[in-house]
């Protein structure tokens, strides 16, 4: 599924910015920018938008005011260079808050994030996640995810039947990957936890393979437990 986007904000600059990462995202479809929040109105009236990427201090009226104006909000990541209007943001259940300047990666994960939770309320779970190998964006199945090893300035994303070697960090592996499901229990794996094949005290099993558990890692175990009702 693809979430239809606008973004707001009275700096060229940032929108260009915007529109960068979010083309770079597979399932974020960025349909309009807007420099004047007044502009985007009759936009949002006539037309299905999913998320704002919207800036909170502007001239004319703040994205908070913003936000407070509208009868049916979409879903909101606040983007500011300024970090104390946190708090006021999430107070309006805004979805994220990026603050600039801010990376791919970071814009990445709100957007996963704000996927998901549009997968919620749609009734779906989140089933797949691109993964950029080489020249091109393939799509991988979830379920097919065993684990994820780093491997120099490279991971490995091993999956059932085969394993595909991406330019990624464990970082933004970790931000693409939904929390529920896989866990990062060392500085170079994240596994899957519908893998999980068996616990000891120092290693996890899935699938005949073995994978370590890094010593500062070591409090996941017992969430892994938790989680598992194990």
């Amino acid at each position: 599924m693809n979430l239809n986007a606008i973004a707001i904000d009275d700096e060229p600059n940032a929108l260009d910015v915007v529109r960068l990462h979010a083309a770079k995202v597979p399932f974020l479809d960025l349909k309009s920018c807007f420099t004047n929040a007044f502009e985007a109105i009759p936009y949002l009236q006539k037309n299905k938008v999913d998320l704002i990427f919207l800036d909170i201090k502007m001239p004319d009226i703040s994205g908070i005011e913003f936000v407070n104006s509208l009868p049916k909000v979409p879903m909101v990541i606040f983007t500011t260079a300024y970090s104390e209007y946190a708090v006021q943001g999430f107070e309006l259940d805004a979805l994220d808050y990026l603050l600039k300047p801010f990376s791919l990666a970071r814009f990445t994960k709100a957007c996963n994030k704000a996927l998901e939770v549009q997968n919620l309320r749609d009734g779906k779970a989140k089933e797949f996640i691109f993964v950029k190998t080489g020249y091109e964006d393939v799509k991988v199945l979830l379920s097919e995810i065993v684990y994820i090893e780093a491997e120099g300035n490279y991971v490995v994303f091993v999956l059932k039947n085969k394993k595909m070697l991406s330019r990624l960090s464990m970082q933004e592996v970790s931000q693409l990957l939904p929390e529920s499901s896989f866990m990062r229990i060392h500085r170079s794996y994240i596994i899957s936890l519908d893998h999980i094949e068996k616990i000891t005290r120092q290693e996890i099993f899935l699938e005949g393979s073995s994978i370590p558990v890094g010593a500062s890692y070591e409090e996941k175990l017992a969430e892994i437990r938790t989680r598992m009702k194990i």
